[in-house]
């Protein structure tokens, strides 16, 4: 082939590869690479590699640099930044590694994408191994060395030493901020973070996105919704990450009115089309707040739905008392759409027969996870079937099924059997599952006060003098005007 017809093919080819429409046709377009014999062109491969990158298509990248008989830095380079995207991210490091066994040169496009897969890993010592080599080669006064230098100290949680790095950087630009904002949130820093917030001069949806994430993850929900009016308020428009996680504080807040707003606003945004997640947020609020009828409509008039949006429907009906409904529902997930049920499916399933009180039903389903389904049931499925049991008077059965557990029993089914044996009277059963519960929370003055009455209702008074022993040698002092209700 002349060199001419070449440049023409190889412009073609790249005008495929960045087409919005063409470009995931990847085989297609590795077929022409082949076929015009131009697996040799680096600068067209490096191309190829990085719109993997972009489709998350590594394996595909991977096979392709392979198949590359004279690899260049331009190469070596794209398949280090697509590890440290889209990992493995070790295997970045182990391709750095073999470009230099070929006595190729990093340049400073090299330790960026490093920098950032030593980050991902959380690995400091390997990133400051590569830092070394960045200084001995004297690229480190370039930004995005900087930043790869910055996110490993933030990632490593190392953030006296980000601090430092920020505050010698000339250029600060929003991707730094927002570092910064979540590094010092994750470390517990919350109002370090949001004093960052408050200080930058330019700020992007992420920023928001990530200053509002802080305060839900750390319990300030109120702040955090008074951040998101803040935001609309500003004029940035939330975008589905900022719904997601607006929409659950709405519901906690009980905030209807807000999070219906949210709700005509993603309709006419296109949000409620474009991403399945939304859809889920929105019947997960309807669901929380009781409104039901809402959440099955929106449920019915999705464009696209996943088992996420089923599990969500599911459950919604178990928490509204409409268990009957749900396990409808899960037929109709499995018999007539085919879709295949996972772990997250079945809480939602047992929480049904629970709220329905079918016993039998929860016991065909329980034992169906693993027969039918293969899935090995969670603690949170063994805390539904306890519960069930419990409220169907089963209380021997419901200890006997915490006995085979595989994993050690939690806070809350030990509470859940207890009520059950007080419910139905099994004192003895009582007393010890409210002594595992001292063991697990000795600090809970309230196991305690339970203790002491049961023994006070069998007229074991020795047993209640006992019981003030043990909150003095645990130093746990009755909360001024607790009170037991079951």
């Amino acid at each position: 082939m002349s060199r001419g017809i070449s440049r023409v093919v190889e412009r073609r080819l790249l005008r495929l590869l960045h087409g919005r429409d063409t470009r995931t046709r990847l085989r297609e377009i590795h077929g022409h690479f082949i076929r015009h014999s131009l697996i040799h062109s680096n600068q067209l491969l490096s191309h190829f590699i990085s719109i993997c990158t972009s489709l998350d298509k590594m394996p595909y990248a991977t096979r392709v640099f392979k198949q590359s008989p004279n690899p260049n830095i331009l190469l070596f380079n794209s398949m280090i930044k697509g590890y440290s995207l889209c990992g493995p991210f070790r295997d970045s490091i182990a391709i750095f590694s073999d470009m230099k066994k070929r006595g190729i040169w990093p340049d400073e496009f090299t330790f960026a994408p490093l920098l950032k897969a030593c980050a991902n890993l959380r690995d400091l010592n390997l990133g400051l191994e590569v830092y070394k080599e960045v200084i001995v080669l004297g690229y480190e006064r370039f930004g995005a060395i900087r930043v790869g230098v910055l996110e490993l100290y933030v990632n490593c949680e190392r953030m006296a030493d980000a601090k430092r790095v920020f505050d010698e950087m000339s250029h600060r630009d929003v991707i730094v901020w927002n570092l910064m904002i979540r590094g010092f949130c994750r470390s517990g820093d919350v109002e370090i973070g949001l004093g960052l917030f408050r200080r930058m001069g330019e700020r992007s949806v992420v920023s928001w996105n990530t200053m509002i994430s802080c305060l839900v993850q750390s319990k300030r929900d109120k702040d955090a919704l008074g951040l998101f009016q803040e935001m609309w308020d500003q004029g940035f428009e939330p975008d589905e990450v900022t719904v997601v996680m607006v929409l659950p504080v709405c519901a906690r807040l009980g905030e209807v009115d807000i999070g219906k707003w949210v709700h005509s606003y993603v309709e006419s945004s296109g949000l409620y089309r474009d991403f399945v997640s939304v859809g889920n947020a929105l019947l997960d609020f309807y669901s929380k707040c009781g409104e039901l009828d809402l959440a099955l409509e929106i449920f019915n008039h999705m464009p696209r739905k996943n088992v996420v949006s089923w599990n969500t429907m599911i459950l919604g009906m178990a928490l509204n008392g409409k268990g009957d409904l749900g396990l409808e529902l899960f037929e109709e997930m499995t018999d007539h759409y085919g879709l295949s049920p996972n772990d997250a499916t079945f809480v939602g399933v047992l929480a049904c027969c629970v709220h329905a009180g079918l016993l039998q039903s929860g016991r065909d389903f329980f034992a169906s996870m693993a027969t039918d389904h293969h899935i090995k049931p969670k603690l949170e499925h063994y805390g539904c079937m306890v519960d069930l049991l419990g409220r169907s008077g089963c209380v021997k059965e419901a200890y006997e099924l915490i006995q085979t557990m595989p994993m050690k029993p939690n806070a809350a089914l030990w509470g859940a059997l207890l009520s059950a044996c007080r419910t139905n009277g099994d004192m003895e059963l009582a007393e010890f599952a409210v002594k595992e519960l001292i063991n697990l929370e000795t600090w809970n003055s309230g196991n305690y006060v339970l203790l002491s009455n049961i023994y006070a209702e069998t007229g074991n008074w020795s047993g209640v003098e006992e019981v003030r022993k043990l909150m003095k040698e645990n130093s746990v002092d009755k909360t001024v005007g607790q009170s037991v209700i079951e």
